[in-house]
């Protein structure tokens, strides 16, 4: 099947005329034995119509061959992807896909059929989200727009599993690299700074949940998610099986990013924290009495009920804010955590497992920006067990 050039001419209603070329291939015959074209089209020259047919003809010849259709990206994201990633990922990375394709992807380039959506269309979406994406003024960060790069990604490749589009045109996108913006957003804290917020959170009702996060390095909703079964105080562990997560604002529990439970040794002071916030719950239980919502949640309000993500990094903002530490974000305790641990000199692998990474080389890339002085350190060490200094 080799398909031929078909040329039309159009008059306009002021009587000028212009000349569209299409590439009409045989789709074989329907069930009445009619015999069935495809057209491709229209392009503005002949050459251009040339090269498309040498394209669709190779595509057959290989078994790529999509028929044309007139299906939008609207219509694939709404009515075909988004339905069928209900079924595959967690309701938090569902909302998230969601809320993020209505609202950066859709309205801008949503109206364009699928089949033609090519990586310039897609280079042009990420420069104007980086420009003016952000709804409260200003644009989007590198990191949340190679995050929904990722997204229209695994979106384009499942229409390529589907047989809706013969080819990924995000694989030749460009999204912005996050270059160092990546690491001016991971802050932390020195051991001082730490030591500091843990004396300034004494007495608060949640300074256990506080002590918890800033010595384990858990997520937010892992420490939230965090049950009294899965804590071993007579071995000093606990178990990280489940997290709390914001769905559309609603507190759902589900279970770690990694999918995988993981276990986390504790030390002395944080397993007396944990003593103590036990003996402070089962006063509250007490005094709510048959009101007590008991989930068997470590952390939770005064009547039993889950924490509200949002709100527990509200309070961690609030407490930064009216001391005299650096601002960071309740996430940072985590980067805190790993880069005190890497300057203790604490095996990666180690730390890698502490926080739940899929591997120590995530760990290693997640962290580089501590390594040089440490290596700096390492060869001073080496050097003087090798000349005796």
């Amino acid at each position: 099947m080799q398909g031929h050039i078909h040329r039309r001419v159009h008059t306009t209603h002021d009587g000028r005329t212009t000349t569209t070329w299409y590439v009409v291939v045989d789709a074989g015959r329907d069930r009445s034995g009619r015999r069935r074209q495809k057209w491709h089209g229209g392009f503005r020259t002949r050459r251009a119509a040339e090269a498309a047919r040498a394209k669709i003809v190779n595509d057959i010849t290989q078994g790529l061959y999509v028929p044309p259709t007139g299906l939008t990206l609207l219509a694939w994201i709404e009515d075909q992807w988004l339905p069928l990633m209900k079924t595959q990922v967690k309701p938090s990375t569902w909302d998230s896909y969601s809320r993020n394709m209505r609202l950066h992807v859709l309205p801008r380039i949503g109206h364009r059929v699928l089949q033609q959506v090519n990586a310039t269309m897609l280079n042009e979406l990420y420069a104007a989200l980086l420009a003016d994406g952000n709804a409260r003024g200003g644009g989007l960060s590198p990191k949340t727009v190679r995050y929904i790069h990722a997204m229209v990604h695994k979106a384009l490749s499942d229409a390529m599993d589907a047989g809706v589009v013969n080819a990924n045109a995000a694989e030749r996108a460009r999204p912005p690299k996050l270059g160092k913006s990546r690491i001016a957003e991971m802050r932390s804290w020195l051991p001082g700074e730490l030591r500091t917020f843990l004396d300034i959170i004494e007495g608060t009702r949640l300074q256990a949940a506080w002590h918890v996060a800033a010595l384990t390095g858990m997520r937010r909703g892992e420490v939230l998610g965090l049950r009294w079964r899965d804590v071993d105080m007579e071995h000093a562990r606990l178990s990280v099986r489940h997290t709390i997560v914001s769905v559309a604002y609603e507190v759902r529990s589900s279970t770690p990013k990694t999918h995988q439970a993981r276990v986390i040794d504790l030390d002395a002071g944080t397993i007396e924290q944990l003593r103590a916030h036990h003996q402070r719950q089962a006063a509250e239980r007490a005094e709510w009495k048959d009101d007590y919502g008991d989930r068997e949640l470590v952390f939770c309000r005064e009547n039993g009920s889950p924490i509200h993500p949002d709100s527990f990094s509200q309070s961690f903002e609030r407490i930064v804010a009216r001391s005299k530490l650096p601002r960071i974000r309740l996430h940072d305790l985590r980067h805190t955590h790993a880069t005190i641990a890497l300057r203790a000199g604490v095996p990666v692998k180690v730390i890698s497992e502490r926080l739940g990474h899929e591997s120590p080389a995530f760990t290693m890339k997640q962290y580089a920006h501590v390594l040089p002085g440490m290596q700096a350190e390492a060869a001073s060490r080496i050097a003087g067990l090798v000349t005796g200094a």
